[in-house]
């Protein structure tokens, strides 16, 4: 899979996560164990569909967003473990975050290349 391809991927799945966000703030919420914030998710939800149309339609400046949107969620995730009832599932969140931004950050370097 190329670079292009790759953002592909990780746009679509942003635009996924995004809807989830969106769609079911109570489900995210009850899974990170943290309490009512469906505002904050589904803006949230929106920056990461946002962030996902721009891969699809610019995959090297949709990537640079993506990094952005992740430095945003790594932040939210580590005030969500402080916090969390269900400290175990916030950090695996957590850490997926961290792999998917490296993810993202290796692919916006390819692609700046």
């Amino acid at each position: 899979m190329n670079a292009t391809q790759t953002a592909n991927a990780l746009g679509m799945a942003g635009i996924g996560i995004g809807l989830t966000e969106i769609a079911a703030p109570g489900l995210v919420e009850r899974a990170l164990g943290i309490g009512n914030h469906h505002t904050l998710l589904r803006t949230m939800g929106l920056r990461e569909i946002a962030s996902g149309a721009a891969v699809l339609r610019n995959p090297e400046a949709g990537m640079w967003s993506r990094v952005a949107g992740d430095a945003l969620d790594i932040a939210l995730l580590g005030a969500a473990v402080a916090k969390s009832n269900r400290r175990v599932f916030a950090f695996g969140a957590l850490a997926a975050v961290l792999v998917i931004a490296y993810m993202d950050l290796r692919n916006a370097s390819d692609l700046s290349r």
